[in-house]
């Protein structure tokens, strides 16, 4: 006797929901490998905007998968391999270009530019290796272990952005750049503990004062971008020796272990925003199914 059998379903439609953190992952990795082309440009103004444009998506994308509950394993795997490319490829092939090329015909430079990359994508493997950790105290969630590759980007490119104000050859030297790039890199495999940002609670009564910050900061932004960039990535790195007295404070007066991640609820990922219960690299985008 004939069965009668469902054909089966070749496509399975997906919620726009699921979608939606990918697709800005997606214009992440855009302008990050965009920034290259710029650079082979000679365009440095616009490779140094297309690097943060990708970082306000990086940031955005897992933002949003938390909103719409677009959480997957393709979305982590997808977001850590834009981080590597826009945040480890992307600022030190702009640095070659603009000055590294001159280091050593060019072969020290980029030998340079390998370091960085490759420490890069060491940090990301530490961050996607270090999530199942569940032994350390709640308040780790606070500090990231290191620079996040994110910030690490816009450090490497500050004499950049500085010298797009400031015509200078002391801004412009291989060597001052190559000596800088490497220290990033290694700022961000340490161990140094730096803020997150991503718990912080703005008292009531000092909301007016924080929107005001924030309004000055988009002016400066758009009359003074390259100054107010630079000020912004120098306030980030006094902020640091700050963190890390914070951090041994923290260190010294609780123990208290964070509550175990369930397994769909953490996983590797974007290092901008979100909450996770270790301290290496900031909150983990969620993964698609």
């Amino acid at each position: 006797m004939p069965m009668n059998l469902k054909p089966p379903q070749r496509l399975r439609n997906l919620p726009l929901n699921t979608l939606a953190p990918n697709i800005l992952t997606i214009i992440a990795l855009c302008s990050g490998l965009t920034a290259i082309r710029f650079a082979l440009l000679g365009q440095f103004k616009f490779a140094v905007v297309a690097i943060a444009v990708a970082a306000l998506f990086d940031m955005l994308d897992g933002r949003v998968a938390r909103l719409l509950k677009g959480a997957s394993r393709f979305g982590a795997e997808l977001d850590s391999l834009s981080d590597f490319l826009s945040f480890g490829v992307a600022p030190a092939m702009v640095l070659y270009f603009w000055t590294l090329h001159d280091l050593g015909n060019g072969n020290t430079g980029w030998l340079v530019v390998l370091a960085y990359s490759v420490c890069t994508a060491l940090r990301l493997a530490r961050f996607n290796t270090a999530l199942d950790d569940a032994e350390k105290p709640q308040w780790t969630g606070s500090f990231f272990t290191g620079i996040p590759s994110p910030a690490g980007a816009g450090l490497a490119l500050l004499f950049l952005i500085i010298s797009l104000e400031l015509e200078s050859d002391f801004f412009r030297s291989p060597a001052l750049n190559a000596l800088w790039l490497l220290i990033i890199g290694g700022l961000m495999i340490s161990r140094v503990p730096t803020f997150s940002f991503k718990r912080v609670r703005v008292p009531r009564h000092h909301v007016g004062l924080v929107l005001l910050g924030v309004g000055l900061l988009v002016a400066g932004l758009l009359n003074q971008p390259w100054y107010t960039l630079a000020a912004i990535e120098l306030a980030y790195l006094g902020s640091i020796p700050f963190s890390i007295k914070a951090h041994e404070r923290l260190k010294r007066g609780d123990t208290r272990p964070a509550a175990p991640a369930k397994p769909d609820e953490y996983a590797a990922g974007s290092e901008v925003g979100g909450d996770q219960p270790v301290s290496n690299d900031g909150p983990p985008r969620t993964i698609l199914h």
